[in-house]
């Protein structure tokens, strides 16, 4: 069964988390990824071979998407582009807080782009990004592994 295809936001979550470091290889089909505020700890499996991934995240879970922990570690396995710089402009970001303050992913995302612009990267740059990242996401198809 393939995955729906994630909200935009989750690409910027899934690049943030990269850049705080919240993304540790347990062994070589499996990851741990970290919430932003350390509540939590997320398992991605994976076969990328056969294109397969799972995670146990909310999103991925509940709402039937590629949630944010998973692309995290196909970011990080080079099996969709990643962003240094935009990382960098996403560190420290604490995206519980703002998913619950602003309630709506679009608001999050427009908060999102502030605090990056006032780091150097424009929204034009992080749209072409996340543009990049969800086509990639939508051509390679991933499954769940069961």
């Amino acid at each position: 069964m393939k995955w729906a295809m994630p909200p935009k936001i989750k690409v910027l979550e899934a690049t943030g988390a990269i850049a705080d470091g919240r993304v540790t290889f347990i062994n070589e089909n499996t990851a741990k990824v970290v919430s932003s505020t350390g509540e939590r700890t997320y398992t991605v499996k994976f076969n990328l071979d056969k294109r397969k991934i799972t995670s146990d995240d909310n999103g991925s879970v509940y709402k039937g998407y590629l949630g944010y922990p998973s692309i995290s570690v196909l970011m990080l396995k080079k099996v969709l582009p990643f962003s240094e710089k935009i990382a960098n402009a996403l560190k420290g970001i604490n995206w519980k807080e703002l998913n619950e303050k602003y309630k709506a992913y679009w608001k999050t995302e427009f908060v999102v782009k502030k605090i990056a612009e006032r780091k150097g990267v424009s929204s034009t740059e992080i749209d072409e990004y996340v543009k990049q990242v969800m086509a990639k996401i939508k051509e390679l198809a991933f499954e769940k592994l069961e």
